[in-house]
């Protein structure tokens, strides 16, 4: 079982268009929309989130996103009336980018916790402090990390043909907000999917990674084995 996630949005295009986004990147993640009104219009619906809740029901938590001010508020109001509240956690996200970071970090067997500081580090702060391991890791080749203590780095080529878009920004960012680690990618947040698609790095770039902290080896380790894979693209 995985974390479920709810998306709140005062539009059911867009929460729909969210969820519809965040489930091409994890597939096995349990993600629901509550958007709008009940009669289509736009706005935010206790009925609809409540209903999302009831469904996200069963998983290891939920974590619920919302776009604007309001949408909050309908949220808090829904939490307070869910069977379980300790097990729903609001995430201060953004919601689309937010969204898909979360059903990544959910993806990979992350916590709770750990898939809200996931979604939260889509602002581009590293908010992983506590944070729960990714089991999916993989093993990079011998040599490929150095560093002693607390500090490695790692070099990795990017080998498949479209190079770092939003999928493998999406895997890097939601699998580095899971971990106990400051991670920077050629010199920007290694958490942060926008930034990981500005460096416009395309197939046979160098990825550069630096990290600090418990998991900064895992965290070289993680990166290294999605770009060695091709991030299991052609």
């Amino acid at each position: 079982m995985t974390v479920r996630i709810v998306v709140v949005s005062h539009s059911e295009k867009i929460a729909d268009g969210a969820v519809e986004l965040a489930a091409q990147m994890a597939p096995d993640v349990v993600i629901l929309a509550a958007g709008g009104t009940p009669d289509g219009r736009i706005g935010t619906s206790l009925e609809k989130v409540m209903s999302a809740l009831d469904k996200a029901a069963g998983g290891d938590g939920v974590v619920v996103l919302t776009d604007l001010g309001s949408a909050v508020m309908t949220a808090e109001s829904a939490l307070e009336l869910a069977d379980d509240p300790a097990g729903v956690l609001l995430a201060d996200a953004p919601l689309v980018e937010g969204a898909v970071a979360a059903a990544v970090a959910a993806q990979g067997g992350a916590d709770a916790q750990a898939v809200k500081r996931a979604a939260e580090a889509a602002y581009g702060s590293a908010l992983s402090a506590g944070a729960a391991p990714v089991p999916s890791e993989s093993t990079v080749s011998e040599g490929s990390v150095t560093g002693a203590g607390p500090d490695f780095t790692g070099d990795f080529e990017l080998i498949n043909q479209a190079g770092m878009h939003a999928r493998p920004a999406a895997k890097i960012a939601g699998g580095i907000s899971a971990l106990d680690a400051e991670v920077k990618v050629n010199g920007v947040d290694g958490a942060s999917m926008t930034g990981l698609m500005t460096l416009a790095a395309g197939k046979g770039s160098v990825l550069h990674v630096e990290a600090w902290g418990a998991d900064a080896e895992r965290a070289v380790n993680y990166v290294g084995g999605l770009v060695q894979a091709g991030f299991g693209e052609p």
